[in-house]
């Protein structure tokens, strides 16, 4: 009897509060090294570690759509309504659900990775995935000291080095915010 073939796809979760370039470079990164059949960008309404944001999640959601329009293998989805949670372990757990098919690569920058070990269950999140972290402007040393770092490399986790764009979310929205003044 032959084996089935695990499709590859990755998980990219986020505000996206905007999407930007860096979060495509990442996406296109991710599926060229791992063979991924498609990305999926898992917008969230509210990150846990974060006091707001500065988009509404339907704003969010077309800007990242509209930015995405020439890469068909990104999809962009909001999984909270029907999985009922904002948390990875519990998107993990619908994916697995949904399709035992599934290879699944949860994506990540840099700087999540300092303190991927206060998430929900950031323990089963590795045992689920192989989670990709994408280094980023001065955050690769941190991060490679971090407690998740140690625990989870080589053990389901891997370490990416790219030439990084000088771009983040954060500094979007302060220019946008300098630039409205």
């Amino acid at each position: 009897m032959k084996k089935k073939k695990l499709n590859k796809i990755g998980i990219l979760g986020g505000t996206f509060d905007p999407a930007h370039i860096g979060h495509i470079k990442i996406s296109k990164e991710a599926k060229r090294r791992f063979a991924l059949k498609k990305v999926i960008w898992a917008i969230t309404k509210k990150n846990p570690f974060k006091k707001k944001t500065n988009k509404n999640l339907k704003e969010r959601i077309l800007y990242a759509k509209k930015i995405n329009i020439k890469n068909k293998f990104i999809k962009i989805m909001f999984f909270e309504d029907k999985i009922k949670s904002n948390r990875t372990i519990d998107l993990l757990k619908y994916l697995k659900k949904k399709n035992r098919n599934y290879k699944i690569y949860f994506i990540m920058g840099a700087d999540n990775l300092i303190n991927f070990h206060k998430w929900k269950n950031h323990k089963e999140i590795s045992s689920k995935c192989t989670i990709l972290v994408f280094d980023r402007n001065k955050y690769k040393a941190k991060s490679q000291k971090s407690v998740s770092y140690r625990k989870f490399f080589n053990k389901g986790l891997e370490f990416i080095n790219i030439k990084k764009i000088n771009i983040s979310s954060s500094q979007l929205r302060k220019n946008l915010i300098i630039k409205n003044q």
